[in-house]
């Protein structure tokens, strides 16, 4: 049984569609990324698998239980850690801690023994007793982990959990995840817009506009694009583009102002292109390809909207 499948899902927030169509198995044990720009759809698959949100289209379910039928097994099995901290800011951590376990039905020896396993896990038993309020953030983007495995659940979503944090703290919080899932078994699927966490996945979906537009290793998704990307920045890309298509039978996909082409053998590709079209060319590189290089290659636009304008697929 997979940890989590999602069939055909879509969602309306009135006549904007979040998701369209999004179809996923994730295995139990794993470590999956969801990647994609703000507004890809992130959250709102997440509110979904934690049954905040019923799907307009589609079924999914965690640990077996359909996230519509069964809402109340889901969030017994089901740990969460919102783009922000779910603490009483005026509470120590451990009096959040006890509170927390409360409401799952913890109590007594069960309750005080989890509490300090996980204090100690995640490096802040030395400040338990300290107001939340006085905490830096990663140390309560740490207590706050230790409220969503409290009650020991099977799947831990993430979103956007390092939201803030400077990149020791990012570390800190990510190794102690690493100790969970090694101590625990735990699924964990984190919602992220940072390369470098996603890179880190065993799995990731790219998720962009609501669509899923590609899952896959990490690494076997830039192996797909070969061992070299080639990019041309030109004053006219379009032109370039079709010149390439029609004179040396090359696809390109257009971002900005540059051009993008995956081939085996990059660096002599780039020679044979500025024999022929060095004169509209500005400049070139040749570089490994990232996951940014996935996601754009797949949606045809730049992660982030901000960065280039729209773009088009060759």
């Amino acid at each position: 049984m997979p940890a989590v499948e999602i069939q055909q899902v879509s969602h309306r927030y009135g006549t904007h569609e979040a998701l369209q169509q999004v179809s996923l198995t994730i295995e139990e044990g794993a470590f999956f990324g969801l990647l994609g720009p703000n507004g890809g759809g992130k959250t709102t698959l997440f509110r979904i698998l934690s049954t905040l949100l019923s799907p307009t289209e589609g079924r999914a379910w965690v640990q077996g239980h359909d996230v519509t039928q069964k809402p109340h097994a889901i969030r017994q099995c089901l740990g969460v850690i919102f783009q922000q901290p779910a603490l009483d800011a005026d509470l120590t951590v451990r009096e959040n801690l006890r509170f927390h376990g409360a409401l799952y039905g913890l109590s007594g020896t069960q309750l005080r023994t989890r509490i300090e396993m996980l204090l100690d896990t995640f490096d802040v038993a030395n400040r338990a007793n300290d107001r939340v309020k006085t905490l830096s953030g990663g140390l309560q983007r740490r207590a706050d982990l230790a409220r969503g495995l409290l009650h020991q659940p099977d799947v831990l979503l993430l979103d956007e959990p390092t939201t803030g944090l400077d990149p020791v703290a990012r570390r800190a919080f990510w190794q102690a995840l690493a100790r969970l899932r090694r101590d625990e078994g735990t699924t964990m699927i984190v919602a992220t817009h940072l390369m470098e966490e996603a890179e880190a996945c065993d799995t990731i979906g790219i998720l962009d506009r609501g669509h899923l537009v590609v899952h896959g290793a990490p690494g076997t998704l830039t192996e797909a694009l070969g061992d070299e990307t080639l990019w041309l920045e030109t004053e006219d890309a379009p032109t370039l583009r079709d010149q390439l298509r029609d004179q040396l039978g090359l696809e390109a996909t257009i971002i900005g102002n540059a051009l993008q082409l995956t081939h085996p053998d990059a660096p002599t590709l780039l020679g044979k292109v500025y024999d022929t079209f060095g004169a509209s060319i500005d400049s070139a590189m040749v570089r490994k390809p990232t996951l940014e290089d996935v996601f754009m290659v797949h949606t045809g636009h730049a992660f982030s909207e901000h960065d280039a304008p729209q773009v088009e697929v060759a």
